[in-house]
């Protein structure tokens, strides 16, 4: 019983502590008309959040998912709660590098701006595999971005000065890469360690490489929200973890406030290449600001997604 009342009363005062936790909200009122914004995973979560939040700046929205059904009930959502018309969606699987490069041609072909696109959509730590053969944290929250950037980056200089956010979490610490295995698929939440880590490591190697071309790029922490991440898994999961989320994680829309910030703060945009959460800088663990380690992720990357 005393054990019992330990238990209980550890998570009073956790849930306490939570809520005594005031998290920073973005107060720059900066306006994005006419600017357009492009959001993978925009359908879902902190994407959709925010989504919502850019388009009631006025910006152009576009999320991108895999799912036309669900992006479509998204935009509808969207455009109610921005009161914008200006939302749609394209068709865009992450986990197939050919549907990464026929995404591209099309937004290239359709759309004359691209002023921030904001690299959101992850998948969770599953043991799966990308059509291409890439682990699938590894494939979708690291390769697809990474193609997807790069053959976007010309319409991003041209609409200078753009911006480049790449969402990842403060889990990366817990793991460092290996260039012997980069495609690890063992252990799950390590495997997404990684990829969150290899996200860091692109938005400081991207910073570098577009230096000079008004193309800021931010790896952004969102903190721990209250997502559907959990829908790939079984049902007692979900539910001990939607209780946990309840107790401890923020809601996505407060998770969205640092995106925000990133997509429009002048502020930020003098921390080109840095990482940032709760609406601010914060500083990585040493090996993470690694500049050899980041060149010989992204020299490694462009051959595996035959960019060379």
């Amino acid at each position: 019983m005393y054990l019992l009342y330990t238990i209980i009363a550890s998570l009073v005062s956790f849930f306490i502590l939570k809520c005594m936790k005031k998290r920073r909200y973005c107060t720059d009122l900066k306006r994005l008309d006419g600017k357009t914004v492009l959001i993978t995973g925009g359908n879902s979560g902190v994407g959709k959040e925010a989504a919502v939040a850019l388009a009631m700046r006025g910006a152009r929205v576009i999320i991108a998912c895999r799912d036309p059904d669900r992006a479509e009930k998204a935009v509808r959502e969207i455009k109610s709660r921005s009161h914008s018309l200006n939302v749609l969606h394209m068709e865009l699987d992450l986990a197939n590098l050919r549907s990464v490069r026929e995404f591209c041609k099309s937004f290239l072909q359709r759309e004359k701006r691209l002023d921030v696109l904001v690299n959101n959509a992850a998948m969770p730590s599953v043991l799966d595999w990308t059509d291409d053969g890439f682990s699938m944290c590894f494939g979708v929250n690291h390769l697809g971005h990474f193609l997807l950037t790069n053959l976007l980056l010309s319409r991003l200089k041209e609409c200078a000065p753009s911006r480049v956010l790449t969402l990842t979490c403060s889990t990366y610490k817990y793991q460092k890469l290996d260039f012997q295995d980069l495609n690890y698929n063992l252990l799950p939440f390590f495997t997404y360690c990684r990829s969150k880590l290899a996200n860091i490591y692109f938005s400081q190697e991207l910073a570098r490489f577009a230096e000079g071309k008004d193309v800021t790029t931010y790896a952004v922490h969102p903190g721990f929200v209250q997502s559907d991440w959990t829908c790939h898994y079984s049902f007692l999961f979900r539910m001990l973890t939607q209780v946990i989320m309840w107790m401890f994680f923020v809601p996505c829309e407060v998770g969205a406030q640092t995106v925000v910030y990133c997509a429009v703060s002048d502020e930020a945009a003098k921390h080109s290449g840095g990482y940032f959460v709760d609406c601010r800088p914060s500083t990585l663990r040493p090996f993470a600001r690694d500049a050899g380690v980041a060149k010989k992720l992204w020299e490694a990357s462009e051959r595996l997604v035959k960019l060379v």
